[in-house]
């Protein structure tokens, strides 16, 4: 399954073969997105599609092959079609002609272990409508919503907009803030941005570009900065920001320059919190003290990008790692959402990046695995605190009191 790359409400469209999933796709797109034949299994490896359903905003939608596909690379795709259910935000099964039978049933299943809501559509009505008994039987099993469809008659599928409104979780498309909680009206944001070899030239990082936009949609003021003129600026203007944010990279600098009287944290920190397994993450971290000679570390990147001499998830972290521990560790690092090669339990500790190019839902069900196995779980700016011995200042902002941090430690 390809990477995920954006952070838009995910939906997926699963079923048999020749069921009209693409078709499906294309009347919700108003748009020939998906290649569409009358030939059973034209669909291969799922294909992402980024587009605006009028009436509901900007999604992705997931096009997958047939989950009765047969034959040695018929198990591949049905492998791939099953692997994306966990970076979905809501599932739509196709089904035709009143069946109902164990494919879809373990669809549901599927949909159903990774806390995924669906609804049901019964496509080419104009073939064979729904009937009487197969809608009291499906609703009977699924408890799920049911609606009929003919790609080739409707106009617009008024009725399938309505059930993705009622069905998507609220948290997919509506971005709750980053920092708005901790901020009055007016209060100054001190951004760190050291701008280094894996700064994108010309631009600034996705984290940096959320922070600023998040501090300026709760009416705060924010002030970036590189790192070098952090003292000069507090020392001439005297302004004493309500919160300081640093790249995870300079955090020794940083709380070298920021006053104690001033919160400090990271971008990874807050992006963190925002998507979600921060309590595991402060329950994880302080796990780093405990690594011993031979323990393997999963490091897991969510984008993918040119990998320099410096690159802080394959040499940076591992480096701190081992020199804080003074333990030998073995490291593997997994980028976007691959498939890890080894099983879970082989991990001492699982290092997750920020997760600003992935959805929440995404990254929580990265992380399910290694939670459920017990393997503590950190996140790149908790992990770099910790080791650089500012870890209870970091975090500090996002517990109720500075000292209910010791029940992490």
């Amino acid at each position: 399954m390809a990477k995920g790359k954006e952070s838009k409400p995910h939906i997926g469209i699963y079923g048999r073969r020749n069921n009209g999933k693409s078709s499906l796709i294309n009347k919700l797109a108003g748009q020939d997105i998906a290649i569409v034949s009358d030939f059973a299994g034209t669909t291969t490896d799922p294909v992402k599609k980024s587009f605006e359903i009028t009436g509901f905003g900007p999604v992705i939608l997931i096009d997958t092959a047939g989950i009765d596909d047969t034959g040695e690379l018929g198990n591949k795709r049905i492998e791939k079609t099953l692997a994306s259910i966990k970076i979905i935000d809501l599932a739509i099964l196709v089904i035709t002609e009143n069946t109902f039978g164990d494919f879809e049933k373990m669809l549901i299943e599927k949909f159903k272990d990774s806390d995924t809501p669906f609804f049901i559509v019964h496509n080419k009505s104009d073939i064979q409508s729904l009937s009487d008994d197969s809608r009291t039987l499906i609703v009977s099993q699924t408890n799920a919503a049911i609606t009929e469809f003919n790609t080739l008659k409707s106009e617009y599928p008024e009725e399938l907009i309505r059930l993705i409104k009622k069905t998507i979780p609220e948290s997919s498309y509506k971005n709750p803030t980053l920092i708005g909680d901790l901020l009055s009206y007016g209060d100054i944001v001190l951004l760190i941005t050291p701008i280094d070899i894996e700064a994108p030239a010309g631009r600034m990082i996705l984290p940096q570009v959320q922070a600023i936009r998040d501090i300026l949609d709760n009416d705060a003021v924010a002030i970036v900065l590189k790192e070098r003129e952090v003292d000069a600026f507090l020392r001439k203007t005297k302004i004493m920001p309500a919160l300081a944010i640093t790249d995870s990279q300079i955090f020794t600098k940083a709380d070298a320059s920021v006053p104690r009287s001033i919160p400090l944290t990271s971008f990874s920190i807050i992006l963190a919190r925002l998507k979600g397994n921060f309590e595991d993450y402060l329950k994880g971290t302080p796990k780093i003290a405990d690594l011993k000679n031979g323990d393997r570390i999963l490091v897991l990147e969510s984008c993918t990008h040119h990998v320099s001499c410096d690159d802080i998830g394959r040499i940076k972290i591992p480096r701190w790692l081992t020199n804080f521990t003074g333990k030998k560790l073995e490291y593997d690092v997994v980028t976007g959402l691959d498939k890890l090669q080894r099983n879970i339990k082989e991990y001492a500790l699982v290092v997750q990046c920020g997760g600003c190019v992935i959805t929440q839902k995404q990254l929580i069900n990265r992380l399910k695995p290694a939670i459920e196995a017990g393997i503590p779980v950190t996140n790149y700016g908790m992990a770099i605190a910790y080791v650089q011995g500012i870890y209870e200042r970091a975090i500090a902002p996002f517990i109720k009191s500075h000292s209910s941090s010791t029940d992490y430690l």
